[in-house]
């Protein structure tokens, strides 16, 4: 006896049916688009802050580069 022929014996009715978890797909979905979001977001954040300490602070004489 295969090991599908065990299983549905041993599930009955439920064979063949998923199952239940915590978050349906429509949730996953909508996680997944707001960590994509806040993905992006980080990416920009982490661009306009390198931009700042890199071109703009040392620009306005904020503070001064330094060569090692």
């Amino acid at each position: 006896m295969g090991e599908a022929k065990r299983r549905k014996e041993t599930l009955g009715e439920a064979y063949g049916q998923q199952k239940r978890s915590w978050l349906n797909k429509e949730q996953l979905l909508l996680i997944q688009k707001w960590v994509t979001r806040g993905t992006w977001l980080g990416i920009g954040l982490l661009v306009v802050i390198w931009l700042t300490v890199r071109f703009i602070g040392p620009s306005f004489g904020w503070w001064e580069l330094t060569v090692n």
